[in-house]
């Protein structure tokens, strides 16, 4: 349990990024950068922990947890303590380089460090182990918002910066440290490989390279892409919306966003968890019937509480769906280079934490409604929806190819 605790301290670090909406208006006045320009290091961040990821699955299943653990916590730790500087001689492409670049090389490697390792040292419930880890990330910026803002008024932007570094530093240290993998062939006391859930045998066991020319690799890619393009925009104008949509003051709509934090740090272990007893396909499948319909709804509701459970809801799926996003992995090309796999998958959320944002604003500006991107966004969930019920067909040749072998 040690190794798990470990591995959500790493994930609480580095998840204080979705926290940076603490530092935009602060930056903003401070120095008098725009909003874009402020905006934009959050989206370099994100891209860059899904190219770091790619890079460094193989890493990761090579050298082992402790050491990637390491790299990330130096890359993250260094890149807040560079962006304090950045900030103290005004210079935005440096803060572009010590949040963005370094920060984001720190989040990618420090994501996916504990991931694999958990999966090992809990083969019967991979989907609980996962959401473990990643609840951490979810939950991080609940933590993270009003420490980051206390320490901008009392000490200022730049020191925030500084402390956050040395912080992080010790905690990612303490917890890089400590973390490692079972030994080969581990299975929990109790449990013989031959009587796993049958949602948790590996029927196939694949290299990164070999899972990277399956359809089934897309498929995965595909639907988390989708869920996250949708996801992360709304995450970027869930205030404004719920003011205009549903009438919410400022006051109501800054607490729905806070609750949202809870609800997709929460999502992310309640969905996971679930996986291990009704299958990865099938809470998928779930996924996206919910939000096709939450999505369809929203633009007519103007009820706040009905609104603002709604998108409870979907940012519950929204985070479930990178917990669980692992485990599926392990379903479809086992746990032998499980952290390399999760590394290509994550390019998903690079190129989504571009595309989403963008789409919202672009037809935002064009239109002055939501609407219209609500409905796009029902339209992805509806290809992600049938995704998920075509890669059923693989699984099953997976299931007929093992039992043939065997």
């Amino acid at each position: 349990m040690l190794i798990a605790l470990a591995g959500v301290a790493l994930h609480i670090s580095i998840g204080s990024v979705y926290a940076w909406s603490v530092f935009t208006q602060p930056l903003q006045d401070k120095i008098g950068w725009t909003l874009s320009e402020v905006s934009l290091i959050f989206s370099i961040a994100i891209f860059f922990l899904g190219t770091s990821a790619a890079f460094m699955g193989h890493f990761v299943e090579a050298r082992g947890p402790r050491a990637s653990g390491l790299i990330s916590t130096i890359f993250f730790a260094s890149g807040l303590i560079v962006s304090g500087f950045a900030v103290q001689i005004e210079s935005l492409w440096l803060l572009y380089l010590g949040y963005g670049v370094l920060g984001g090389i720190g989040l990618g490697i420090g994501y996916i460090t504990p991931v694999s390792t958990l999966v090992k040292w809990f083969p019967d419930r991979r989907g609980m182990a996962t959401g473990l880890a990643i609840m951490g990330f979810g939950f991080a910026a609940m933590i993270a918002s009003p420490v980051m803002g206390y320490l901008i008024d009392s000490v200022g932007i730049a020191n925030t910066f500084y402390i956050m570094g040395a912080t992080y530093f010790v905690i990612m240290l303490s917890a890089s440290l400590y973390i490692e993998r079972p030994p080969e062939g581990y299975h929990p006391s109790g449990v013989p490989l031959e009587e796993q859930p049958e949602q948790n045998k590996d029927y196939v066991q694949l290299v990164a390279n070999e899972a990277i020319k399956t359809r089934r690799f897309y498929f995965l890619w595909l639907m988390l892409f989708i869920n996250i393009t949708c996801g992360i925009a709304i995450l970027a104008v869930a205030s404004p919306m719920g003011q205009e949509v549903a009438g919410l003051s400022v006051k109501s709509a800054a607490l729905m966003v806070g609750i949202m934090g809870v609800f997709n740090g929460a999502g992310r272990l309640f969905w996971a968890s679930i996986s291990d007893y009704i299958g990865r396909p099938n809470v998928y499948t779930i996924y996206f019937i919910i939000q096709i319909v939450v999505f369809a709804l929203l633009p007519f509701t103007t009820n706040g509480v009905l609104f603002m459970i709604m998108l409870f809801i979907m940012i519950s799926c929204y985070g479930g769906g990178f917990s669980a996003i692992p485990a599926y992995i392990a379903d479809l090309f086992g746990t032998k280079q499980l952290g390399a796999i999760h590394g290509y998958i994550l390019t998903a959320w690079a190129l989504a934490g571009l595309v989403g944002p963008f789409i919202v604003a672009k037809i935002y500006e064009a239109t002055q409604s939501y609407d219209m991107t609500l409905y796009i966004f029902v339209a992805m969930f509806v290809v992600a929806l049938i995704i998920s019920i075509l890669i059923r067909s693989d699984i099953a040749k997976i299931k007929r190819e093992s039992e043939l072998n065997n």
